[in-house]
Protein backbone atom coordinates (compact mmCIF):
# COMPACT_ATOMS: atom_id res chain seq x y z
CA UNK A 1 0.00 0.00 0.00
CA UNK A 2 1.53 3.53 -1.42
CA UNK A 3 0.14 6.63 0.47
CA UNK A 4 1.37 10.16 -0.64
CA UNK A 5 1.77 13.00 2.40
CA UNK A 6 2.98 15.72 1.61
CA UNK A 7 6.30 15.22 0.08
CA UNK A 8 7.02 12.34 1.98
CA UNK A 9 5.95 8.97 0.53
CA UNK A 10 4.59 5.93 3.32
CA UNK A 11 4.92 2.78 2.14
CA UNK A 12 3.11 0.69 4.40
CA UNK A 13 2.41 -3.30 3.72
CA UNK A 14 -0.89 -4.28 2.90
CA UNK A 15 -3.11 -7.34 4.73
CA UNK A 16 -1.83 -10.29 4.79
CA UNK A 17 -3.80 -12.81 2.82
CA UNK A 18 -2.56 -15.95 4.19
CA UNK A 19 -4.10 -14.72 7.55
CA UNK A 20 -7.47 -14.08 9.10
CA UNK A 21 -8.39 -10.40 9.42
CA UNK A 22 -7.95 -9.63 13.34
CA UNK A 23 -11.59 -9.12 14.11
CA UNK A 24 -11.96 -13.08 13.49
CA UNK A 25 -9.16 -13.69 15.98
CA UNK A 26 -11.41 -14.68 18.68
CA UNK A 27 -13.06 -17.23 16.48
CA UNK A 28 -9.62 -18.66 15.77
CA UNK A 29 -8.40 -19.48 19.07
CA UNK A 30 -12.36 -20.65 20.62
CA UNK A 31 -12.02 -23.15 17.63
CA UNK A 32 -8.23 -24.05 18.62
CA UNK A 33 -9.15 -24.49 22.39
CA UNK A 34 -11.86 -26.62 21.23
CA UNK A 35 -10.36 -28.68 18.87
CA UNK A 36 -7.23 -29.08 20.91
CA UNK A 37 -9.45 -30.17 24.15
CA UNK A 38 -10.85 -33.14 22.07
CA UNK A 39 -7.77 -34.09 20.48
CA UNK A 40 -7.29 -34.27 24.53
CA UNK A 41 -9.80 -36.36 25.38
CA UNK A 42 -8.98 -39.20 22.28
CA UNK A 43 -5.50 -39.06 23.29
CA UNK A 44 -6.81 -39.78 26.64
CA UNK A 45 -8.48 -43.05 25.74
CA UNK A 46 -5.50 -44.26 23.24
CA UNK A 47 -3.12 -44.02 26.86
CA UNK A 48 -5.64 -45.80 28.75
CA UNK A 49 -5.86 -48.33 26.25
CA UNK A 50 -2.08 -48.95 26.37
CA UNK A 51 -2.40 -48.80 29.89
CA UNK A 52 -4.99 -51.24 30.45
CA UNK A 53 -3.66 -53.64 27.41
CA UNK A 54 -1.49 -56.43 26.92
CA UNK A 55 0.83 -55.31 24.74
CA UNK A 56 3.72 -52.45 25.54
CA UNK A 57 3.79 -49.00 23.90
CA UNK A 58 5.93 -50.74 20.83
CA UNK A 59 3.52 -52.60 20.15
CA UNK A 60 0.98 -49.55 20.34
CA UNK A 61 3.70 -48.01 17.70
CA UNK A 62 3.92 -50.63 15.37
CA UNK A 63 0.14 -51.16 15.64
CA UNK A 64 0.00 -47.64 14.33
CA UNK A 65 1.10 -48.50 10.64
CA UNK A 66 0.76 -52.39 10.76
CA UNK A 67 -3.12 -53.55 11.54
CA UNK A 68 -1.64 -57.14 12.12
CA UNK A 69 0.42 -55.72 15.44
CA UNK A 70 -2.11 -53.35 16.51
CA UNK A 71 -3.41 -54.29 20.24
CA UNK A 72 -6.91 -55.50 20.17
CA UNK A 73 -7.86 -53.88 23.13
CA UNK A 74 -7.49 -50.49 22.16
CA UNK A 75 -10.77 -48.28 22.48
CA UNK A 76 -10.14 -45.89 20.00
CA UNK A 77 -9.30 -46.87 16.42
CA UNK A 78 -6.88 -45.48 13.04
CA UNK A 79 -9.36 -43.17 12.21
CA UNK A 80 -9.90 -40.90 16.13
CA UNK A 81 -5.76 -41.50 15.84
CA UNK A 82 -5.67 -39.84 12.65
CA UNK A 83 -8.02 -36.95 13.22
CA UNK A 84 -6.49 -36.43 16.82
CA UNK A 85 -3.43 -35.17 14.84
CA UNK A 86 -5.25 -33.31 12.61
CA UNK A 87 -7.48 -31.68 15.22
CA UNK A 88 -4.17 -30.52 16.59
CA UNK A 89 -2.57 -29.25 13.55
CA UNK A 90 -5.96 -27.80 13.03
CA UNK A 91 -5.54 -25.92 16.17
CA UNK A 92 -2.14 -25.00 15.61
CA UNK A 93 -3.42 -23.50 12.19
CA UNK A 94 -5.90 -21.72 13.85
CA UNK A 95 -3.66 -20.09 16.64
CA UNK A 96 -1.41 -18.86 13.76
CA UNK A 97 -4.46 -17.00 12.44
CA UNK A 98 -3.58 -19.24 9.10
CA UNK A 99 -6.71 -18.71 7.14
CA UNK A 100 -7.03 -22.78 5.97
CA UNK A 101 -7.73 -23.39 9.43
CA UNK A 102 -11.00 -22.36 8.41
CA UNK A 103 -12.17 -24.54 6.13
CA UNK A 104 -10.06 -27.43 7.91
CA UNK A 105 -12.10 -26.67 11.50
CA UNK A 106 -15.47 -26.42 9.61
CA UNK A 107 -14.19 -29.92 7.82
CA UNK A 108 -13.76 -30.83 11.86
CA UNK A 109 -16.70 -29.53 13.03
CA UNK A 110 -18.64 -31.38 10.16
CA UNK A 111 -17.13 -34.80 11.04
CA UNK A 112 -17.68 -34.62 14.75
CA UNK A 113 -21.49 -33.30 14.02
CA UNK A 114 -21.58 -36.68 12.04
CA UNK A 115 -20.27 -38.64 14.93
CA UNK A 116 -22.63 -37.09 17.43
CA UNK A 117 -25.95 -37.10 15.46
CA UNK A 118 -25.19 -40.88 14.73
CA UNK A 119 -25.03 -41.80 18.42
CA UNK A 120 -27.83 -39.67 19.42
CA UNK A 121 -30.17 -41.88 16.92
CA UNK A 122 -28.68 -45.18 18.86
CA UNK A 123 -29.88 -44.15 22.20
CA UNK A 124 -33.13 -44.12 21.19
CA UNK A 125 -32.50 -47.83 21.79
CA UNK A 126 -33.36 -48.77 25.16
CA UNK A 127 -30.74 -51.74 25.16
CA UNK A 128 -27.96 -49.86 23.86
CA UNK A 129 -28.91 -46.76 26.21
CA UNK A 130 -29.05 -49.47 29.06
CA UNK A 131 -25.28 -50.33 28.38
CA UNK A 132 -24.20 -46.79 29.21
CA UNK A 133 -25.64 -47.29 33.03
CA UNK A 134 -23.49 -50.64 32.88
CA UNK A 135 -20.74 -50.81 31.19
CA UNK A 136 -17.83 -49.31 33.94
CA UNK A 137 -16.78 -47.13 31.37
CA UNK A 138 -20.13 -45.89 30.17
CA UNK A 139 -20.26 -42.68 31.86
CA UNK A 140 -16.94 -41.36 30.82
CA UNK A 141 -18.05 -42.52 27.20
CA UNK A 142 -20.88 -40.44 27.30
CA UNK A 143 -18.86 -37.71 28.79
CA UNK A 144 -16.68 -38.01 25.23
CA UNK A 145 -19.79 -38.21 22.99
CA UNK A 146 -21.25 -35.10 24.58
CA UNK A 147 -17.96 -33.21 24.67
CA UNK A 148 -18.00 -33.74 20.61
CA UNK A 149 -21.27 -32.81 20.12
CA UNK A 150 -20.53 -29.47 22.32
CA UNK A 151 -16.95 -29.44 20.17
CA UNK A 152 -18.71 -29.30 16.89
CA UNK A 153 -21.50 -26.43 17.50
CA UNK A 154 -18.73 -24.38 19.24
CA UNK A 155 -16.18 -24.97 16.14
CA UNK A 156 -18.89 -24.41 13.68
CA UNK A 157 -20.85 -21.58 15.48
CA UNK A 158 -17.41 -19.72 15.83
CA UNK A 159 -15.81 -20.54 11.98
CA UNK A 160 -19.17 -20.49 9.89
CA UNK A 161 -19.19 -16.58 10.32
CA UNK A 162 -15.85 -15.87 9.98
CA UNK A 163 -15.08 -15.15 5.92
CA UNK A 164 -12.70 -13.20 4.98
CA UNK A 165 -13.22 -9.21 3.88
CA UNK A 166 -12.66 -6.02 5.00
CA UNK A 167 -15.86 -3.29 5.24
CA UNK A 168 -15.55 0.36 3.93
CA UNK A 169 -15.90 2.55 6.72
CA UNK A 170 -17.95 5.15 7.08
CA UNK A 171 -17.83 7.76 4.48
CA UNK A 172 -14.86 5.91 2.72
CA UNK A 173 -15.22 6.19 -0.90
CA UNK A 174 -15.21 2.91 -3.30
CA UNK A 175 -12.26 1.99 -4.82
CA UNK A 176 -10.17 3.47 -1.76
CA UNK A 177 -9.33 -0.17 -0.45
CA UNK A 178 -5.47 -0.71 0.48
CA UNK A 179 -5.07 3.28 0.80
CA UNK A 180 -5.88 4.03 4.23
CA UNK A 181 -9.17 4.13 6.44
CA UNK A 182 -11.14 7.60 5.57
CA UNK A 183 -8.41 8.62 2.63
CA UNK A 184 -10.37 10.01 -0.51
CA UNK A 185 -8.61 8.82 -3.95
CA UNK A 186 -6.97 11.89 -4.48
CA UNK A 187 -5.26 11.95 -0.93
CA UNK A 188 -4.14 8.18 -2.25
CA UNK A 189 -3.04 9.41 -5.61
CA UNK A 190 -1.60 13.27 -5.19
CA UNK A 191 -3.92 14.60 -7.03
CA UNK A 192 -5.45 17.95 -5.79
CA UNK A 193 -9.26 18.44 -6.04
CA UNK A 194 -10.56 14.83 -6.46
CA UNK A 195 -13.32 13.43 -3.73
CA UNK A 196 -14.43 10.10 -3.45
CA UNK A 197 -18.84 10.19 -3.34
CA UNK A 198 -18.80 8.66 -0.13
CA UNK A 199 -20.98 6.00 -1.49
CA UNK A 200 -21.69 2.48 -0.31
CA UNK A 201 -20.74 2.76 3.03
CA UNK A 202 -19.79 -0.05 5.19
CA UNK A 203 -19.63 -2.62 1.93
CA UNK A 204 -18.14 -6.01 2.53
CA UNK A 205 -14.80 -5.86 0.19
CA UNK A 206 -13.44 -9.17 -0.91
CA UNK A 207 -10.21 -10.09 0.22
CA UNK A 208 -8.26 -12.09 -2.53
CA UNK A 209 -8.05 -15.88 -2.28
CA UNK A 210 -5.83 -18.61 -3.02
CA UNK A 211 -8.60 -19.30 -5.46
CA UNK A 212 -7.96 -15.86 -6.58
CA UNK A 213 -5.54 -16.74 -10.08
CA UNK A 214 -5.12 -19.12 -13.13
CA UNK A 215 -2.89 -21.32 -10.60
CA UNK A 216 -4.79 -21.10 -7.76
CA UNK A 217 -8.10 -22.49 -9.52
CA UNK A 218 -5.58 -25.10 -12.14
CA UNK A 219 -4.26 -26.84 -8.41
CA UNK A 220 -7.56 -26.22 -6.91
CA UNK A 221 -9.48 -28.10 -10.11
CA UNK A 222 -6.54 -31.02 -10.15
CA UNK A 223 -7.24 -31.56 -6.23
CA UNK A 224 -10.99 -31.66 -7.16
CA UNK A 225 -10.73 -34.13 -10.16
CA UNK A 226 -8.21 -36.69 -7.70
CA UNK A 227 -11.14 -36.27 -4.85
CA UNK A 228 -13.88 -36.97 -7.28
CA UNK A 229 -12.28 -40.12 -8.83
CA UNK A 230 -11.15 -41.33 -5.71
CA UNK A 231 -15.14 -40.73 -4.22
CA UNK A 232 -16.61 -42.47 -7.49
CA UNK A 233 -14.36 -45.63 -7.24
CA UNK A 234 -15.24 -45.89 -3.27
CA UNK A 235 -18.82 -45.97 -4.65
CA UNK A 236 -18.26 -48.41 -6.93
CA UNK A 237 -16.29 -50.62 -5.05
CA UNK A 238 -19.21 -50.20 -2.16
CA UNK A 239 -21.73 -50.55 -4.67
CA UNK A 240 -19.91 -54.00 -5.44
CA UNK A 241 -19.60 -55.02 -1.63
CA UNK A 242 -23.59 -54.53 -1.39
CA UNK A 243 -24.64 -56.60 -4.05
CA UNK A 244 -23.35 -59.57 -3.29
CA UNK A 245 -25.89 -62.05 -1.73
CA UNK A 246 -24.46 -62.49 1.67
CA UNK A 247 -24.68 -58.78 2.40
CA UNK A 248 -26.86 -57.26 4.77
CA UNK A 249 -27.53 -53.92 2.76
CA UNK A 250 -30.10 -52.28 5.20
CA UNK A 251 -28.07 -53.29 8.15
CA UNK A 252 -24.93 -51.89 6.47
CA UNK A 253 -26.53 -48.73 5.85
CA UNK A 254 -28.60 -48.31 9.19
CA UNK A 255 -25.23 -49.01 10.41
CA UNK A 256 -23.58 -45.66 8.95
CA UNK A 257 -26.26 -44.01 10.72
CA UNK A 258 -27.02 -45.19 14.12
CA UNK A 259 -24.60 -45.93 16.53
CA UNK A 260 -26.65 -49.04 18.35
CA UNK A 261 -25.92 -51.49 15.49
CA UNK A 262 -23.25 -52.68 16.60
CA UNK A 263 -24.24 -52.70 20.10
CA UNK A 264 -21.13 -51.90 21.77
CA UNK A 265 -19.99 -48.95 23.37
CA UNK A 266 -16.22 -48.61 21.72
CA UNK A 267 -15.29 -45.10 20.49
CA UNK A 268 -13.99 -46.26 17.40
CA UNK A 269 -16.01 -45.30 14.39
CA UNK A 270 -17.63 -47.98 12.36
CA UNK A 271 -16.33 -49.25 8.73
CA UNK A 272 -19.98 -48.31 7.65
CA UNK A 273 -19.34 -44.89 8.82
CA UNK A 274 -16.35 -44.35 7.84
CA UNK A 275 -16.74 -45.53 4.12
CA UNK A 276 -19.76 -43.71 3.23
CA UNK A 277 -19.00 -40.84 5.36
CA UNK A 278 -15.63 -40.84 3.39
CA UNK A 279 -17.40 -41.29 0.13
CA UNK A 280 -19.75 -37.94 0.50
CA UNK A 281 -16.74 -36.52 1.82
CA UNK A 282 -14.85 -37.06 -1.51
CA UNK A 283 -17.87 -35.86 -3.26
CA UNK A 284 -18.84 -32.55 -1.16
CA UNK A 285 -14.98 -31.46 -1.21
CA UNK A 286 -14.33 -32.52 -4.80
CA UNK A 287 -17.05 -30.27 -6.09
CA UNK A 288 -15.95 -27.32 -3.97
CA UNK A 289 -12.06 -27.90 -5.53
CA UNK A 290 -13.20 -27.76 -8.68
CA UNK A 291 -15.52 -25.01 -8.56
CA UNK A 292 -12.24 -23.17 -7.32
CA UNK A 293 -14.56 -20.57 -5.75
CA UNK A 294 -13.74 -21.31 -2.16
CA UNK A 295 -10.86 -21.99 0.00
CA UNK A 296 -11.01 -25.55 0.99
CA UNK A 297 -7.25 -25.77 1.34
CA UNK A 298 -7.38 -26.76 5.11
CA UNK A 299 -10.40 -29.26 4.61
CA UNK A 300 -8.45 -30.80 1.29
CA UNK A 301 -5.20 -31.33 3.52
CA UNK A 302 -7.10 -32.80 6.33
CA UNK A 303 -9.27 -35.27 4.42
CA UNK A 304 -6.08 -35.77 2.51
CA UNK A 305 -3.63 -36.42 5.21
CA UNK A 306 -5.86 -38.87 6.89
CA UNK A 307 -7.01 -40.71 3.79
CA UNK A 308 -3.42 -41.27 3.10
CA UNK A 309 -2.18 -42.39 6.56
CA UNK A 310 -5.28 -45.10 6.02
CA UNK A 311 -3.96 -45.89 2.36
CA UNK A 312 -0.24 -46.77 3.86
CA UNK A 313 -1.80 -48.46 6.62
CA UNK A 314 -3.21 -50.73 4.51
CA UNK A 315 -0.20 -50.68 2.14
CA UNK A 316 1.57 -52.11 4.81
CA UNK A 317 -0.65 -54.65 5.86
CA UNK A 318 -0.83 -55.92 2.37
CA UNK A 319 2.81 -56.21 2.30
CA UNK A 320 2.98 -58.02 5.75
CA UNK A 321 0.62 -60.59 4.76
CA UNK A 322 2.38 -61.30 1.16
CA UNK A 323 -1.03 -59.71 -0.52
CA UNK A 324 1.31 -57.95 -3.24
CA UNK A 325 2.89 -61.43 -4.59
CA UNK A 326 -1.18 -62.81 -4.80
CA UNK A 327 -2.55 -59.98 -5.75
CA UNK A 328 -2.75 -60.83 -9.52
CA UNK A 329 -3.86 -64.13 -9.53
CA UNK A 330 -7.30 -62.85 -9.64
CA UNK A 331 -8.79 -59.91 -11.49
CA UNK A 332 -10.56 -58.69 -7.58
CA UNK A 333 -7.24 -58.90 -6.59
CA UNK A 334 -5.54 -56.59 -9.60
CA UNK A 335 -8.63 -54.26 -9.09
CA UNK A 336 -7.61 -53.89 -5.50
CA UNK A 337 -3.99 -53.27 -6.10
CA UNK A 338 -4.60 -50.91 -8.91
CA UNK A 339 -7.18 -49.18 -6.00
CA UNK A 340 -4.37 -49.11 -3.61
CA UNK A 341 -1.85 -47.58 -5.91
CA UNK A 342 -3.94 -44.64 -7.11
CA UNK A 343 -5.50 -43.46 -3.71
CA UNK A 344 -1.86 -43.76 -2.81
CA UNK A 345 -0.42 -41.25 -5.64
CA UNK A 346 -3.90 -39.28 -5.62
CA UNK A 347 -3.72 -38.55 -2.21
CA UNK A 348 0.16 -37.77 -1.55
CA UNK A 349 -0.52 -35.46 -4.80
CA UNK A 350 -3.34 -33.89 -3.09
CA UNK A 351 -1.01 -33.07 0.38
CA UNK A 352 1.65 -32.02 -2.14
CA UNK A 353 -0.40 -29.59 -3.93
CA UNK A 354 -2.38 -27.90 -1.49
CA UNK A 355 1.39 -27.23 0.47
CA UNK A 356 2.78 -25.53 -1.96
CA UNK A 357 -0.43 -23.54 -2.56
CA UNK A 358 -0.12 -20.24 -2.12
CA UNK A 359 -2.30 -17.37 -1.08
CA UNK A 360 -3.71 -15.12 -3.98
CA UNK A 361 -2.43 -11.74 -4.50
CA UNK A 362 -4.22 -8.46 -5.77
CA UNK A 363 -3.19 -7.66 -9.61
CA UNK A 364 -2.45 -11.44 -10.19
CA UNK A 365 -3.00 -12.25 -13.46
CA UNK A 366 -6.05 -13.92 -14.43
CA UNK A 367 -7.36 -12.58 -10.82
CA UNK A 368 -11.42 -12.75 -10.98
CA UNK A 369 -12.48 -9.36 -8.79
CA UNK A 370 -12.84 -10.43 -5.02
CA UNK A 371 -11.69 -14.18 -5.13
CA UNK A 372 -14.02 -16.02 -3.13
CA UNK A 373 -13.15 -17.35 0.15
CA UNK A 374 -14.80 -19.76 2.11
Amino acid sequence: MVMRDGDALDVRPGGDPSRAAPHHHGAYHTTAFFLTLYAAALTAWTVYGIVQGDGSVWDFVEGLFNPGASPASQLVGPYEWAFAAAFLATAGLAVAHRRPARSAALFSGSFLLAVSLREAVGLFDAAYRDQYATDPLGGWALATRVLGLVVAVVVLAAMLPATEGRRRGRGEPAGSEGRGPGRSESAASGEPGRRGSGADASVPVPVPGPCAGARGRRLSRICGVLFLAMGAIRLAWTTRDLSTAEMDTFRYLRGAVDGSVLGTLNLAASAEFTTLGSILGFFVLGVLAFRARRDVRGALLVFASVELYLTVRTAVWLTVTDFFNQSFETPDGALSMATTAFSLAAMTSVVVLVMGWGPGREGEAGAPEGGGVA
